[in-house]
C-alpha cells in the first residue's frame, strides 16, 4: 500500500491517493472465502463442503469491494492522524472507472479541504461595549402588568375600557380577506384612543394605524405580527374587526400572589415582592446584555481574524453532507453564514487547544440539576439533593446521550467565551432598558 499527499496551488485542498496492490487484500479475501465456505448454505452440497471456488464464484466480487473499503477507511483515517493533517469534514472520494473483475491494482483519490493555521488578534486590541442597564419605573410598571394578566381573572365584557385588549383580525382598508389576527393594547394606543373604548364584539375599528401608535414602528410591530420594517413602512387606514374584549381584573398583592410568582413562602410582604420583582428584571436584562457581549465578541473575533477557507471543497462538502437537505443553490446563497460559522468553530477550537479547556463530568451534571431546579422554582435543599440528582442523570442519558453532549458543548462554549472575554477591552455603556429594548428590536 502507498499513499500520497498532493497539495494543490491554494495549499487549501489537496488530493490523497490510496494504492493498493493484490498483496494488499489477497490474504483476508482468501482466508474470508474459506471462511464462508464453511458456513455457505447451497443447494446440492452439505454444510461446510462447498468448494472455495463456487464462493469465490458467487461472492468474491462483494466480499473483495467490502475488504477493500474497510482497508480504504482505515488507510485514509491512519495517515490523517499519524500526519496531523487537519481538515475539514470530512475526505470526499473521487469518482473513478475501477473494473473490480479484471483488476488487480488500484488507486483511489479522495478530495480534502485543509484547514490552515492562523493567529487569534493579540490581547486588549479589540474593543467590545457592555450595556449596564439601568431599570426604570416605566419598566417596573411593565412587569406588574404583565403579572396582572398572567395571575389575574380574565373576563370578555361587552364593552371595551382603556386598559382593555380587543381580539380580532386587522387588515388593510382596501384589501379582501380576513386579515391577520391580533391583540391590540388599547393603553398603547397614543392619538385618538376614543376610537377603540366603548367598541363591542362583531364591531370594526377603521384607523390610521401609524398615527394611532405615533409611529412607534416597536410598539406596532409587537401587536400586530408585522415586521419591524413592514411596521415603520405601515401607513393608511387599517380595519379591526373585533371579535371579542380581554379584561383582566388586577390581582390582589398578598400572599397567595407572592407564592404563585416566586414559590411557596419565598416572599413574604410587599417589600420583599417589590424588591424580588426589581432584582429579577435586573438579572434577565443583565443576562440579556451578556448575550449581546458574547455575540459583539464573536463577532469581533471572526472579523478580525485572518482565515483562508477552502471554499469550493467547503460548498461541495456541504451539499454531500447535507444530502437531501441543502442544495447547491442554497449552500451558495448563504455561503457567507456557513463560512463565519465555521471560522468561528476553528477560533473557538484554537482557544480550547490552547487554553486547556476541559468540562469534568461534575459540570455537567450540576449544570443540570440547577436547570432542573429553575424549571420548578425550587432551591436545592439536602431532601432534594438525591431525587433532584436522579432526574439530571436520567435527562443526560437521554436521547442515546444527546443532552450530555449538549450540555458539555452547552458549558466548553461558555468557558470559551469566558476565556476571551479577558483577551479584550470591554467599556461599560450605561442605557435605559427602554432604549436598549428598541435596540434589540431594530437588530432583529
Amino acid at each position: 500500500m502507498d499513499i500520497t499527499l498532493d497539495k494543490n496551488d491554494d495549499q487549501l485542498s489537496a488530493i490523497l491517493t490510496v494504492h493498493l496492490t493484490e498483496a494488499d487484500y489477497a490474504a483476508t479475501v482468501d482466508n474470508k472465502l474459506k471462511d464462508y465456505s464453511k458456513r455457505a448454505q447451497i443447494k446440492g452440497f452439505r454444510p461446510g463442503k462447498v468448494p472455495v471456488g463456487l464462493v469465490r464464484k458467487m461472492y468474491g466480487k462483494s466480499i473483495l469491494v467490502e475488504e477493500i473499503n474497510g482497508l480504504l477507511g482505515k488507510a485514509v483515517d491512519n495517515y490523517i492522524k499519524e500526519n496531523n493533517v487537519r481538515i475539514l469534514g470530512e475526505p470526499l472520494p473521487v469518482a473513478s472507472d475501477i473494473d473490480f473483475d479484471t483488476q488487480k491494482d488500484f488507486d483511489f483519490k479522495f478530495e480534502l479541504g485543509l484547514l490552515p493555521d492562523f493567529e487569534l488578534p493579540a490581547d486588549q486590541t479589540l474593543n467590545v461595549e457592555r450595556h449596564q442597564i439601568g431599570v426604570d419605573e416605566a419598566t417596573l410598571q411593565e412587569t406588574y402588568d404583565q403579572i396582572s394578566r398572567q395571575y389575574g381573572e380574565s373576563t370578555n365584557p361587552e364593552a371595551s375600557e382603556a386598559t382593555d385588549y380587543l381580539y380580532g383580525k386587522l387588515k388593510k382598508a382596501d384589501e379582501e380577506g380576513e386579515g391577520r389576527t391580533v391583540l391590540l393594547p388599547i393603553n398603547k394606543v397614543k392619538n385618538n384612543v376614543d376610537k377603540f373604548i366603548g367598541v363591542k364584539p362583531n364591531d370594526s375599528v377603521t384607523f390610521d394605524l401609524k398615527d394611532a401608535f405615533d409611529g412607534d414602528a416597536s410598539a406596532i410591530a409587537n401587536f400586530s405580527g408585522l415586521s419591524k420594517d413592514e411596521a415603520a413602512n405601515a401607513s393608511g387606514e387599517y380595519v379591526l374587526n373585533v371579535e371579542k374584549i380581554n379584561r383582566t381584573t388586577k390581582p390582589e398583592l398578598d400572599q397567595e400572589l407572592f407564592d404563585k410568582v416566586f414559590g411557596k413562602d419565598i416572599i413574604t410582604s410587599r417589600e420583599e415582592f417589590d424588591e424580588k420583582v426589581r432584582t429579577t428584571v435586573q438579572e434577565n436584562y443583565d443576562r440579556e446584555s451578556d448575550g449581546l457581549l458574547n455575540r459583539q465578541i464573536v463577532d469581533q473575533m471572526v472579523n478580525n481574524t485572518t482565515i483562508e477557507v477552502p471554499k469550493e471543497f467547503f460548498k461541495k462538502w456541504l451539499v454531500r453532507a447535507n444530502k437531501g437537505k441543502l442544495t447547491e443553490e442554497q449552500v451558495e446563497e448563504h455561503y457567507d453564514d456557513y463560512e463565519r460559522e465555521l471560522k468561528w468553530s476553528m477560533i473557538r477550537n484554537k482557544v480550547v487547544e490552547e487554553q486547556g479547556l476541559k468540562v469534568s463530568n461534575d459540570e455537567i451534571v450540576e449544570r443540570t440539576m440547577q436547570k432542573i431546579l429553575g424549571q420548578f422554582n425550587m432551591e436545592m435543599t439536602p431532601e432534594l439533593q438525591d431525587s433532584i440528582r436522579s432526574f439530571a442523570d436520567n435527562y443526560l442519558k437521554q436521547e442515546n446521550g444527546k443532552n450530555y453532549v449538549d450540555e458539555y458543548e452547552a458549558i466548553l462554549a461558555e468557558k470559551v467565551l469566558e476565556n476571551l472575554r479577558g483577551k479584550v477591552v470591554v467599556t461599560d455603556k450605561p442605557i435605559s432598558a427602554e432604549d436598549f429594548r428598541n435596540q434589540a428590536a431594530s437588530q432583529r
